[in-house]
């Protein structure tokens, strides 16, 4: 392979793509209130502003993946800059929640086409020696739109109407184009197989009706028919999706990644990182504004320092360098461990200063750092170069489903714990701190399983490739 001249120009490229996805979903939440005052939106008008773009994300990840193999990487990565930018127009000169809903969903297709292009790029353009640190940086993009995110909300909502919230990814999305068009490498697989369009289908409406169960068991209950339903139906359709990719020449997501002990402990890592910590960090903000008091902006800024601590790592080479010192395994490993310490040290933090808070969030931040690009790199270094971009799909529907889950799952554990102790007499801001700490412990025994299992799982696929390469060495 040889090198791309102008890669780090590229990944500069593809970095100020990612990062426009991420910052507009943090801009978004501390943009609630205003929503709700000056266009009138309901709870449930929120709820869908905010979920029609996950579900949109989520359920076309594997598709996008897939057809950017196909058609194109770069031609998908500039389809996808186009629709996010006539997304955020659609949605910054909304008049009504019903409009708001559908460019908001617009949004989500776009921001699917370029969560998998862009890895999909850095997977092509860069060799194995410098991969490492590419996607560390890739991954600090997405830390730093969520560290900037409530920060630049709040200064926008001070100053001008909410649909400027949308706007201001107009001109970033129109310099991506202009940049991606001049600097961006095409790649596609050359083999160029026939489109999987009932698997497509299948697999966009069981990822879509899964994670809406997900998302939609907090508020409407696990227990109730539309939660029930749209879970049945998730599961009867991947499995349908399942059956139908073993049994096609053409199979979108080939069934046989699942067999590489690599692939699957990466996966695994996947979602339980982002089951702990996407569910946690959900706790975090709870406890800084119904605890301690904080306004949504000031609880974004106080959350801070958790994504500038990956952000840091990952810019000063010290997450690419754990990788090439330690290996993928114990470096996952470490980065979950310290990602579970920090999470331990927070669910203590809940009555004490800032100090202990920040320590936590810090300690998180580096363990995520550390853990995710050997995360991402350990899924991508198990797919074919050809596959990039179904790669890059899975990876990024598992960290939706993670973090959808651990939204869920640990918020269903906070209920449960408050109801328990409030049903036993005890103080309601009491009961509440209590219920937090449990929740947060609950995800940083979740990230240590993971971290535990991961690296088990990869250290087993590393030693029989091992044993495999000694075995056909010529003698």
């Amino acid at each position: 392979m040889t090198r791309v001249p102008n890669r780090w120009p590229v990944l500069a490229v593809i970095c100020l793509a990612q990062l426009v996805v991420v910052l507009d979903n943090t801009v978004l939440n501390v943009a609630v209130p205003t929503l709700t005052r000056e266009l009138g939106a309901s709870t449930a008008d929120i709820q869908w502003i905010i979920n029609a773009y996950s579900l949109a994300l989520a359920g076309l990840l594997l598709t996008a993946g897939s057809a950017a193999d196909r058609y194109g990487r770069k031609r998908l990565m500039l389809a996808g800059l186009a629709l996010f930018g006539a997304g955020s127009l659609a949605a910054g000169l909304a008049q009504s929640t019903g409009q708001l809903i559908a460019a908001r969903a617009g949004m989500g297709v776009g921001g699917a086409l370029l969560l998998t292009t862009t890895l999909a790029i850095v997977l092509q353009i860069f060799e194995p020696d410098e991969r490492p640190r590419a996607i560390g940086i890739w991954a600090a993009a997405n830390a730093l739109g969520f560290a900037a995110g409530p920060l630049i909300g709040g200064l926008v909502l001070a100053h001008f109407r909410w649909g400027a919230i949308f706007l201001i990814n107009i001109p970033v999305a129109v310099v991506g184009l202009l940049a991606a068009l001049a600097l961006v490498p095409e790649s596609r697989n050359p083999a160029g197989d026939r489109p999987d369009l009932l698997g497509a289908l299948l697999s966009t409406v069981g990822v879509t009706a899964l994670v809406y169960a997900i998302i939609s068991g907090p508020d409407d209950g696990w227990g109730s028919a539309p939660v029930l339903l749209s879970a049945l139906a998730g599961t009867v359709v991947l499995a349908g999706f399942g059956w139908w990719e073993r049994r096609i020449p053409y199979a979108m997501l080939d069934p046989r990644f699942f067999r590489d002990r690599r692939f699957t402990g990466a996966v695994t890592g996947v979602v339980l990182i982002t089951f702990g910590s996407g569910g946690a960090l959900f706790l975090l903000t709870q406890q800084l504004q119904s605890v301690r008091g904080y306004s949504p902006l000031e609880a974004g800024l106080r959350v801070a320092p958790f994504a500038l601590t990956i952000v840091a790592v990952n810019f000063t080479g010290l997450g690419p360098w754990s990788i090439r010192r330690l290996g993928l395994p114990p470096a996952i490993a470490l980065g979950m461990l310290l990602l579970a310490g920090g999470l331990t040290v927070v669910s203590t933090a809940v009555s004490d200063g800032y100090a202990a808070l920040l320590l936590g969030l810090v300690v998180m931040g580096a363990g995520c750092g550390l853990a995710n690009p050997a995360i991402a790199e350990a899924v991508m270094g198990a797919i074919p170069p050809e596959r990039a971009g179904a790669g890059a799909g899975i990876d990024g529907t598992m960290s939706e489903l993670g973090t959808s889950l651990g939204v869920a799952v640990l918020g269903a554990v906070l209920s449960s714990r408050f109801a328990t102790l409030t049903g036993s007499g005890t103080p309601t801001p009491d009961a509440f701190s209590s219920a937090l700490r449990t929740g947060q412990l609950a995800g940083a025994a979740a990230v240590l399983t993971g971290g535990c299992l991961t690296a088990l799982l990869l250290s087993r696929a590393t030693g029989v490739r091992l044993r495999e390469d000694h075995r056909d060495r010529p003698r």
